[in-house]
């Protein structure tokens, strides 16, 4: 049989971005953006320009910086939000505009206050405006899966007239089922006589649990292009997970005999990104990218593993990124062997970062008796981390015990200066975390914190992160060590020294963005006030 091309669209830094906890700044918007490349998404949308000076200035980066993905950005069905799309996107090699209007009556009549008839000429006006702009324009029907069949239709056939040459109907709301999408994207194909000049995309939301299936149903019915994010994040229940939408179709290719783009070995790689920059680890149990996911303890499930790995795995942990080795790593290793095994893992490195992670190696090699490749790729991560280096720490001292209250002794190094403060607390952390907060002489809040195992065993590298806020912004800090309250305060510094760079940064306006033509404050506080009206499309 032969297999259609499906193409897949990326909003994990627009729609993903909307969750609580899983906002990112501009350097990490592009790093992800060009992780994502690498995963060889085929679109990627990069932000909502018009929603903040921010998100117009990390879509406008990102355009920049790729240099095969289509670039895209949302606007509402307003001249003003499709400009500023247009400003943010233009430089992309290859831009993409996508505006969007509610369809279903009940987003006309309580959100918009709009007949249908208005709401009709309105997306064809806008289509149209924005095709002037520029040849590829994305339509999405906000409420698909509630609009009315008939018009669902009509609105289609009308945005592709006026030029648009992606649809998308979205299950905005998670309300769907597989038949329901079945049924949708059936009718569309069957009845809209110029279908065939468009692609039809679909992008579900997991409110049920079903958004990957209900995906799945929209492309067997005719849907070309799946709208999904890395691990499923995004608004309330999240969007369909891009790994499971692909690994669906690869691994069950007589159900989906589609062809793509994405090379599913940096999933892992991509997912791992995803946690270092936000934070938030994927569940244990998460389909493809959890801890678990190759992970098998019942005896039944080893005894068939060992006779063969199809008993119990339907996919190889090898095609998703998760590589096994028998090179065993140690103190005595080279740096010959050590840099190879990062090759193998897909790292490529510098001379000179080569060289300072070679040393933070053997230092990890002196507390620990064998490397995994799980400590390797945590060393990597923490140093790719681009906070700005002020603050570092020097030593550290912490007296502890279930009778007495934790006392810290921190010492910092500013430059060639050290400085030394001593805090109580409820805990060590805590202590530790009260002398950080005296030597910077900034008040701040611990807002999350989270402490995992890299690895098995009592020597196992401890992954902290933390949130902090200082009242203007939420910053948040990663730290490895075999030590726990190490990795606490590296986790601190990490936030603390972006927290400080961007004040610095705020005070003499070097971070000012570009502000798109007619831009107003109207959005911004719309934005701000939970991103009301956003497109949760």
């Amino acid at each position: 049989m032969e297999k259609d091309r499906i193409y897949i669209f990326d909003t994990t830094l627009r729609d993903g971005e909307q969750a609580p906890g899983y906002s990112m700044n501009l350097d990490e918007k592009i790093r992800m953006a060009l992780q994502l490349e690498a995963l060889g998404v085929d679109i990627l949308e990069a932000g909502f320009a018009i929603a903040s000076p921010g998100d117009f200035a990390s879509v406008q980066a990102i355009s920049r910086e790729l240099k095969h993905t289509v670039v895209a950005s949302l606007s509402r069905a307003l001249e003003k939000d499709i400009d500023a799309a247009w400003e943010a996107v233009k430089l992309a090699k290859r831009p993409r505009i996508h505006t969007f209007l509610a369809t279903s009556d009940l987003h006309l009549q309580y959100k918009l206050k709009m007949s249908r008839e208005d709401a009709l000429a309105k997306a064809k006006a806008m289509v149209s405006y924005a095709r002037n702009l520029n040849d590829d324009v994305e339509f999405s029907l906000e409420d698909a899966t509630r609009t009315d069949l008939d018009y669902l239709c009509k609105v289609v056939e009308e945005v592709i007239k006026a030029g648009a040459k992606v649809v998308n109907l979205p299950d905005t709301v998670g309300y769907a089922t597989p038949d329901d999408m079945t049924r949708m994207v059936g009718t569309v194909m069957n009845r809209v006589p110029n279908i065939d000049k468009a692609i039809i995309a679909v992008h579900c939301h997991n409110d049920l649990g079903l958004a990957v299936a209900n995906s799945l149903a929209g492309l067997k019915a005719g849907a070309r292009q799946a709208e999904c994010t890395v691990c499923g994040i995004g608004e309330r229940a999240g969007n369909a997970a891009l790994e499971e939408l692909i690994m669906g179709i690869r691994t069950r290719s007589d159900e989906y005999p589609f062809s793509y783009n994405v090379k599913t070995e940096e999933i892992i790689r991509s997912s791992r990104l995803l946690t270092q920059i936000t934070g938030v680890k994927p569940n244990p149990s998460k389909a493809i990218v959890g801890a678990n996911a190759f992970a098998h303890e019942s005896g039944i499930h080893q005894h068939g593993m060992m006779a063969n790995s199809l008993t119990y795995e339907i996919m190889t942990p090898e095609s998703v990124g998760v590589m096994n080795t028998s090179l065993v790593l140690g103190k005595h290793s080279g740096q010959h062997a050590f840099e190879k095994r990062l090759a193998d893992l897909g790292y490529t490195l510098g001379k000179e970062e080569a060289k300072n992670l070679f040393a933070e190696f053997k230092n990890l090699a002196d507390r620990k008796k064998t490397i995994t490749d799980r400590d390797l790729i945590a060393l990597v991560e923490n140093a790719s981390q681009s906070s700005p280096v002020i603050w570092e720490l020097e030593s550290f001292v912490v007296n502890s015990g279930n009778m007495m209250t934790s006392t810290a002794c921190v010492t910092l190094r500013k430059g060639e200066r050290k400085f030394q403060e001593v805090a109580c607390g409820t805990g060590p952390v805590y202590a530790s975390l009260r002398a950080v907060e005296k030597i910077i002489r900034h008040p701040f809040s611990l807002e999350d914190y989270s402490l995992q195992a890299v690895t098995e065993h009592r020597d196992a590298l401890g992954e902290v992160f933390v949130k902090i806020s200082d009242g203007h912004g939420i910053y948040r800090g990663r730290g490895v060590s075999t030590d726990v309250i190490e990795a606490s305060i590296l986790s601190c510094l990490a936030a603390v020294n972006r927290m400080l760079d961007e004040t610095v940064a705020g005070q003499t306006g070097s971070l000012k963005p570009t502000t798109p033509p007619n831009f107003d404050n109207d959005m911004l506080s719309t934005h701000s006030d939970k991103k009301k009206e956003r497109g949760d499309a």
